[in-house]
């Protein structure tokens, strides 16, 4: 290993991981997956040297396990229950789930395969991995970094001078620059000014003292989709019904867009509106998004001002000004911004995912409120989902 430790402990990642994870070990224990990595870049090439180096932070990671404080910290967080700690208190990532190596053309593959309840925790550790990697072995980390830190000082600036008056979580671990770097960005925002309200970084949130943030991503649906006897345009339904019979209505933001929200509000009655605290977009537009969520909850007599939006695609902070001026008089506003906070440098960052992709040999999908989102390796299955959702939604809307 040429580089530090990248991973030095299994609380950096995201929370939602920790809470599908929960789900899953209650409710889903036989469902198997498979996990594929996708570069969306154009033009990215990986090298030899990139490749044995993330080989090598991999199986740095595997050695890892859960430390005392760190469960400790897990089981101090109101809706993470004590069997399950205890599960995390014998868990370490297994090497044999995760397959990496270099393909044609310098592109990267990533293959993660195994029991979805232990191998979905690789997804973020990965991704974060393979940012640090790649920007670290291709630029000038030092010059990356202080790119970083003058923008990072202009956006603390325009948060302390008013020019931005919204609220925040950091999102940004897995795309970010660097460990180090995400770290200061948290820091920072924590410390000088009074707009940062939590990170979806478990790690950190335990460090700093502040709110870990997250609910469910669209994987938690999509697994659904394995499940041979649940209708493929009912997926969503046995999910939210799941997470909700979970956590009571706590922690209670659900995800619109994995099948299209068209389809989501299908699902999302009376009593699903009512339980749920709020909604997340991720894709599509964010206005039209935002008013027909407010229409939907005045359908049912939901006051929306009650109800929280949660914005987290793509966003930087004119654009979550922009919303916020927009939304904040009809509604509760909520943003989570990832890679604007952590990999915001004089070049351009990595928009890479993995992504489930199979649960129990069946291929699983989502469709999105954008079409350029949509990510599966069985085209078949892709248009029968498509035609199963809308047969749904005509003959139900």
């Amino acid at each position: 290993m040429k580089l530090d430790p990248i991973i030095i402990s299994l609380l950096d990642t995201d929370l939602y991981k920790f809470n599908m994870k929960q789900v899953i070990f209650h409710k889903h224990t036989d469902l198997c997956g498979e996990y594929y990595f996708k570069c969306r870049n154009e033009d990215v090439v990986f090298t030899g040297e990139m490749v044995e180096e993330v080989n090598c932070q991999l199986d740095h990671l595997c050695s890892l396990k859960f430390q005392k404080d760190e469960l400790e910290y897990l089981r101090s967080i109101r809706f993470i229950k004590n069997d399950f700690v205890e599960y995390l208190r014998l868990w370490r990532p297994l090497r044999d789930y995760v397959d990496v190596s270099l393909e044609e053309n310098g592109k990267l593959s990533i293959v993660v395969k195994g029991p979805l309840f232990s191998a979905m925790l690789f997804e973020i550790y990965l991704l974060e991995i393979v940012n640090e990697v790649y920007f670290r072995l291709k630029y000038d980390y030092d010059e990356l970094r202080k790119s970083a830190e003058e923008r990072l000082d202009a956006k603390i600036k325009s948060f302390n001078d008013g020019t931005y008056t919204f609220k925040f979580a950091e999102f940004g671990c897995r795309r970010r620059l660097s460990r180090e770097w995400e770290d200061v960005v948290v820091k920072r925002f924590i410390k000088e000014t009074n707009n940062c309200v939590g990170t979806s970084n478990v790690y950190l949130a335990k460090k700093y003292g502040i709110t870990p943030v997250g609910t469910f991503a669209h994987e938690f649906v999509q697994m659904y989709q394995g499940i041979d006897w649940i209708p493929l345009a009912y997926t969503n339904q046995y999910a939210m019904n799941d997470w909700y019979d979970e956590y009571k209505g706590d922690n209670g933001t659900a995800l619109t867009d994995t099948l299209t929200t068209d389809l989501f509000l299908l699902d999302f009655n009376r009593a699903m509106a009512n339980n749920y605290s709020g909604v997340r977009h991720d894709s599509g537009d964010p206005y039209e998004w935002g008013n027909k969520m407010i229409e939907h909850y005045k359908k049912y007599r939901i006051d929306p001002k009650h109800k929280q939006l949660l914005f987290s695609d793509n966003l930087n902070f004119d654009r979550a000004q922009q919303l916020y001026d927009y939304f904040k008089d009809k509604v509760k506003v909520a943003f989570g911004i990832g890679t604007f906070c952590t990999n915001d440098t004089c070049v351009e960052p990595l928009n890479i995912v993995i992504k489930l992709q199979y649960v129990n040999g069946r291929p699983v999908a989502k469709l999105s409120d954008n079409p350029s989102k949509s990510m599966c390796r069985d085209g078949d299955y892709l248009e029968y989902l498509k035609r199963s959702v809308d047969f749904r939604i005509n003959r139900e809307k």
